[in-house]
């Protein structure tokens, strides 16, 4: 705790504030410090236990995922508020551990937007790179109910399913495009220049052409 707090840096904090993070620590340190520790799942354990935001980050990063159990990957996640700390442990975390098909189901339903919203980020998962079993015209008909209205968090997650579905699925592509449109989730968002917009119509259509030109 006394090196993380050695490392806090208010210009660092500034820029992790702007985006709802609440810690001083630039990341790129955060990793290095992480890759000198190697794994260590009690110390993973107690600097979670802190509850201080870079030594949960640290935590995530030096923890073996494997070893939580459901119900401890449940009470992380509904602790994890920040938006960094939230995706860091879904992806780093829950995406690599044996309960993570079991908490996607659950979470995806679960009347907290933030925590709903980690379930569709384990379904964009699935829909990428394990869609067997996966209904994927009911996904649709759920983000086309639920998407417009949704907070922020849930709804940005439900686009990138969106987006996901469309650009690795051809047969779904024309509807969710439709929706896409219909909706117009993110049409506005400020995107700069050389990237991808969020809109799901346009990111369907630009990852889907860079498919065909490969």
């Amino acid at each position: 705790m006394a090196e993380l707090a050695a490392l806090e840096d208010p210009k660092a904090r500034r820029v992790n504030e702007r985006h709802g993070d609440d810690h001083g620590v630039n990341l790129g340190k955060l990793r290095a410090l992480a890759k000198r520790l190697k794994t260590q799942q009690e110390l993973a354990c107690q600097l979670w236990q802190t509850g201080d935001t870079a030594a949960r980050l640290l935590a995530i990063l030096v923890c073996r995922p494997k070893a939580f159990a459901r119900d401890e990957l449940d009470v992380m996640l509904r602790e994890a508020r920040t938006p960094k700390m939230h995706d860091w442990l879904v992806t780093n975390v829950v995406r690599k551990n044996p309960h993570a098909e079991e908490l996607r189901v659950a979470w995806s339903a679960d009347p907290d937007p933030v925590v709903a919203s980690a379930g569709w980020a384990l379904t964009t998962e699935r829909v990428a790179k394990k869609p067997e079993g996966l209904d994927l015209a009911a996904l649709l008909d759920v983000i086309e109910a639920e998407m417009k209205n949704a907070p922020d968090r849930l709804q940005w997650a439900m686009n990138n399913c969106l987006a996901q579905i469309g650009i690795d699925h051809a047969e779904h592509r024309a509807r969710a495009i439709d929706i896409g449109e219909r909706l117009a989730v993110l049409k506005d968002y400020p995107t700069s220049p050389g990237c991808t917009s969020p809109y799901a119509p346009t990111w369907i259509a630009e990852m889907a052409r860079r498919q065909q030109d490969r």
